[in-house]
């Protein structure tokens, strides 16, 4: 990740009012300023901690993280300014209040213990998932930079004392991945002001990814690297396909060129965090579960086995079906996924081996779990020890059979996806109807098989849509699709229209959507608006 030396010059205003706020707060200037965007996921929703490609762009909308190490006198006026790496934390947003908190060290390690001999977290930070707040975000992202790049031995050096001072413009809980944004803008300005970014352990993209998707379990979610990678990944004007098998890779896509894309938040609020036992976690967990049961029946050898000792391994439904396909072990010399054996591979799963997953009794489609250990091919304990145990989930019963489904389906209509975006030639409206027509048969798997929408964004859902009958003056209004966007249960949609209609279709939204009603117009134009696939992730380096 480069640290940009130029002064930041995008929306001036926010970009000023937040270098003069942190002098205002702390007595210094900042020395960085760590910008991390939202995303909006044009298709490919719940398939990417399977192992599934996914559809995102990054938003315009964005956290900001500004920093500075704290000067030794003002350190020195305050008590918590002698611990290493001691943080003061200060938000924009009038509701939220100074935060102060520093890492305690864990003392498992001597100065002559080799630094992999024991593979615990070396730093600790109290996050109490049970009550979320903003800081818990902060603390998040500075986690993985304190057990990545800092080691507690005499011999190594410490973090410094940082001020921050943190705004944002991406609505939480509203499917645009706020919660990623703010891990990975933490995580970048405690890279920054502690100088890695410019010494020889400086991660990748590619690295910083997977160090923000472990920062954000820390506040309870399993999250699949979507979120994460088009925030850092993104590029300006593209779209991304992301994929994560053999290893991440982020394949710019450029849209069609009428192609505009419109965000509106239902204003119903969804913690993901919060949620996450009986909604996001769960999920994951039935995912998971499906594979294995899967990998079963298809007879597909997926743990180690040593002598008369077998090792079990958690195992993606994307790794099931390249087992299966036969073109797993060429996947692991591989650079790229093969898509047209992955295309195939997705058709043949979904004909041959889905009702295996489903209760062998009744017309129902949820299973129990005792049927489900038993279709397993485990024992009830080590079942629970791995699938149960190391994921907070609250349920009674488990969906593998539609879960699974919708996953194979969603992937395949992701690769028809960027198939359509990237064909020469040929007729553009055809094509804005086929992307549509697809994002319409995502939104309808989300909510009738993946369970993960709401009826309030079911019900904005088809405002969008009927902006179909809407006479323009140039005809019938040109909405091509319309769907849920992140997690679900709340949130946002997004909607394809074409560029010509993008006003009219905003007030069509905001007269329509029955949640709008009394809202003022500055609020109404940060709940719908127009987006372009915008810049990922970065840090400004502030000059005088």
């Amino acid at each position: 990740m480069a640290v940009s030396r130029q002064q930041p010059n995008t929306r001036r205003e926010r970009w000023d009012e937040l270098v003069r706020e942190f002098e205002i707060k702390f007595g210094h200037k900042p020395t960085y300023v760590a910008r991390a965007p939202g995303r909006v996921n044009l298709i490919g929703e719940h398939i990417d901690y399977a192992n599934f490609g996914v559809f995102p762009a990054a938003i315009e909308h964005d956290i900001l993280i500004a920093c500075a190490p704290r000067p030794a006198p003002t350190a020195a006026a305050h008590p918590e300014g002698h611990a290493p790496g001691s943080v003061v934390a200060e938000n924009l947003h009038i509701r939220y209040t100074r935060q102060v908190f520093w890492p305690t060290r864990r003392h498992t390690l001597g100065d002559d213990v080799p630094l992999d001999a024991v593979r615990v977290a070396l730093w600790h930070l109290d996050i109490d998932k049970s009550e979320l707040r903003w800081e818990s975000y902060v603390k998040a992202g500075y986690y993985g930079v304190l057990n990545h790049f800092f080691f507690p031995s005499s011999i190594s050096p410490v973090p410094v004392p940082v001020d921050i001072l943190v705004t944002g413009n991406v609505p939480p809980g509203s499917g645009l991945s706020s919660s990623a944004a703010m891990v990975v803008s933490s995580t970048l300005a405690f890279l920054a002001v502690n100088g890695i970014f410019d010494g020889e352990k400086a991660p990748t993209k590619g690295e910083l990814v997977n160090i923000a998707m472990e920062n954000e379990r820390r506040v309870g979610v399993n999250s699949g690297g979507m979120d994460q990678s088009a925030s850092v990944i993104a590029l300006p004007g593209s779209a991304l396909y992301v994929s994560f098998v053999p290893s991440l890779h982020a394949e710019p896509i450029v849209l069609p060129r009428d192609a505009v894309f419109v965000c509106a938040n239902s204003l119903v609020v969804s913690n993901k965090a919060e949620s996450a036992k009986h909604q996001y976690n769960l999920r994951v967990a039935e995912t998971l579960a499906a594979a294995r049961l899967l990998s079963h029946h298809l007879n597909l050898q997926v743990d180690s086995i040593d002598g008369e000792n077998t090792k079990r391994h958690l195992v993606t439904l994307r790794e099931v079906l390249a087992r299966k396909s036969s073109f797993y072990r060429d996947e692991q010399d591989a650079h790229l996924e093969d898509l047209v054996l992955l295309q195939k591979g997705l058709v043949d799963m979904l004909e041959i081996a889905m009702d295996y997953l489903l209760p062998q009794f009744g017309d129902r489609t949820d299973i129990s779990p005792d049927e489900m250990i038993g279709k397993s091919g485990m024992g009830e304990a080590e079942f629970r020890e791995l699938y149960l145990s190391g994921v907070d989930v609250e349920t009674s019963k488990f969906e593998l059979y539609l879960r699974a489904r919708h996953v194979f389906e969603e992937a395949l209509r992701v690769l028809k996806f960027r198939e359509v975006c990237l064909a020469g030639g040929g007729n553009e409206e055809s094509k804005l109807q086929t992307l549509g027509k697809l994002m319409n048969e995502s939104h309808d798997s989300c909510h009738r098989q993946f369970d993960c929408s709401h009826p309030k964004v079911n019900d904005l859902v088809r405002v969008a849509r009927s902006f179909g009958e809407v006479e323009t003056g140039r005809g019938k209004g040109r909405i091509y699709g319309s769907r849920m966007t992140g997690a679900g249960w709340g949130g946002c949609t997004v909607s394809l229209v074409h560029r010509d209609d993008v006003e009219a279709f905003i007030m069509h939204v905001k007269k329509k959507y029955a949640s709008y009603e009394g809202m003022s117009e500055d609020d109404l134009a940060s709940c719908v608006f127009a987006t372009e696939p915008g810049m990922g992730a970065c840090v400004f380096k502030l000059t005088d």
